[in-house]
């Protein structure tokens, strides 16, 4: 044998002596270590269902830090029965349990199992949805669920693409915005040139209770958190329409440039829903770019009971959908889709080594032609696509009118109890109110907050909290259909214990 040969076949014979050493790998031989691990993860999980009975543990901060920063990760566990005791004591046993009707605070829905099952599909096959190449069918599963949500908003002409979430999806309306009217209106493209002289008078209309991404986005597009123009609500805190329209009269006569309007469907803080019909009306008649975020609303396009409250939401120019809030999906799910699909050629970008200029996308589709932040992307549609091939979007649709019938059971209990104040119904799920006790004069912010510390580190029940006109609220999120009225009426049992207990 040449010596040259026999170099390089050294590295090929050491590593059929030390195959062990590829035991961890997912490949064909190693199906048994991959079984073992997944049934003992599965068991993990099943014990947690089984021994969980509050949403929080309570455990500190400082506690836990304390025991994460405590592991040696030089020193590897011995098996997957040590490495699963470490992994309940560092954070499943601590986890927050969204499942539980007690936990009713942030925008966390329970996730159903068919999207469960295809995490595992997703994660083990782990491809990649940036190019064909690297997906095959999990590039036209995602095509088609892109269509069907499209289908379902009412658009004959769109396109999208599945994106990491709501914030991600709202950066690519308001990109979108932006680079439309630069193009259309001053003949300049941002992506090759840069922002434009104007780009310090772009303006763009959100609601003041409209996400914060928003005012996020627009400093990292450049235009700077002055681009938002937040807009005053009515009484039940949505965009007051009439008050839009003289924020862009307003902003107009200073001599600044609209470009967006951006109406929320379903907001964080209420669960209400933007006039969306009169909004686009006024975009329509000022030629301004519509982005509706529907992150949360989006569960009505499941309904057929509450689905009019979407109304006009079909003239948005982009909408952003979160499934992992509205569709129970885990996270992450979600998409951002535009009415016009020629839109998203504003975000193509070439590489000769992933998308090259001359490649047929019709014969060879990429993904990454749509999406601005993305580039290796995970299967996130198949457990979309596996809930509504086993399930259905009718029985999706009943849980989320379940949800809304649960609120406005809700909010019917706490109009009728002096002891509470509640500032708005919700068209969908998440009601503000704050415990007042009777009789008793005291600061009503202070005490509201120490009742939700209270109830948070004794972890028997999760409420969230806002602030409004500087005065602090606790707040119901139910986005759960196995919460029911009298789960309800339980919490607030001990929200009213608990804050007697603290006056």
């Amino acid at each position: 044998m040449h010596t040259d040969q026999a170099t390089a076949e050294a590295p090929l014979q050491q590593y059929n002596k030390s195959k062990l050493l590829l035991k961890d790998i997912f490949y064909e031989e190693t199906n048994a270590e991959y079984h073992q691990a997944v049934e003992k993860a599965r068991t993990a999980v099943t014990d947690f269902l089984h021994n969980t009975r509050q949403p929080f543990s309570g455990i500190k901060p400082a506690d836990i830090q304390e025991a994460v920063y405590g592991v040696d990760l030089d020193r590897p566990l011995t098996g997957y029965d040590a490495l699963l005791e470490e992994v309940n004591e560092l954070y499943i046993r601590h986890a927050t349990a969204f499942h539980l009707p007690a936990y009713i605070a942030h925008l966390n829905c329970p996730v159903v199992i068919p999207a469960l099952a295809a995490e595992v599909i997703i994660s083990a096959i782990n491809s990649s949805q940036d190019t064909y190449d690297q997906s095959a069918g999990g590039t036209f599963i995602e095509r088609r669920l892109i269509d069907w949500t499209a289908n379902e908003i009412g658009y004959t002409n769109a396109d999208g693409v599945f994106t990491g979430g709501g914030s991600q999806s709202n950066l690519m309306g308001l990109l979108l915005a932006r680079d439309h009217f630069a193009v259309k209106t001053l003949g300049h493209h941002i992506k090759e040139d840069g922002l434009p002289v104007q780009a310090p008078r772009f303006r763009i209309f959100v609601s003041d209770k409209a996400h914060f991404s928003n005012q996020k986005n627009a400093w990292l597009l450049g235009l700077g958190e002055q681009a938002i123009v937040k807009v005053k609500t009515d009484g039940r805190f949505r965009m007051d329409a009439a008050a839009l329209r003289t924020a862009v009269d307003k902003e107009l006569g200073q001599g600044n440039i609209p470009i967006a309007i951006v109406a929320t469907a379903g907001t964080t803080d209420f669960g209400n829903i933007d006039p969306l019909q009169p909004i686009a009306d006024i975009a329509a008649a000022y030629q301004l770019w519509m982005h509706v975020d529907a992150a949360y609303g989006c569960g009505l396009l499941l309904s057929n009971k509450y689905r009019h409250l979407l109304k006009g939401i079909e003239q948005a120019d982009s909408v952003t959908i979160d499934y992992h809030k509205s569709f129970f999906q885990p996270i992450s799910s979600s998409a951002f889709l535009v009415k016009d699909k020629s839109s998203l050629q504003l975000v193509k970008h070439h590489a000769d080594y992933l998308n090259p200029e001359d490649q047929d996308y019709d014969e060879l589709p990429a993904q990454i032609n749509k999406s601005i932040t993305q580039s290796t992307r995970r299967f996130d549609a198949l457990k979309l696509w596996c809930t509504l091939r086993l399930m259905g979007k009718h029985k999706l649709g009943v849980y989320t009118d379940m949800m809304i019938d649960t609120a406005a059971a809700t909010a019917a209990l706490l109009h009728q109890d002096p002891e509470f104040d509640l500032l708005s119904s919700s068209d969908l799920g998440v009601l503000v109110f704050r415990f007042r006790p009777t009789g008793i004069v005291t600061d009503l912010s202070a005490l509201n907050l120490r009742i939700k510390q209270a109830l948070f580190f004794e972890g028997t029940c999760i409420v969230a909290s806002t602030k409004v006109d500087d005065n602090f609220y606790l707040k119901f999120t139910i986005l759960n259909p196995v919460t029911t009225v009298s789960h309800i009426r339980e919490m607030l049992g001990v929200i009213k214990a608990k804050g007697y207990s603290l006056v």
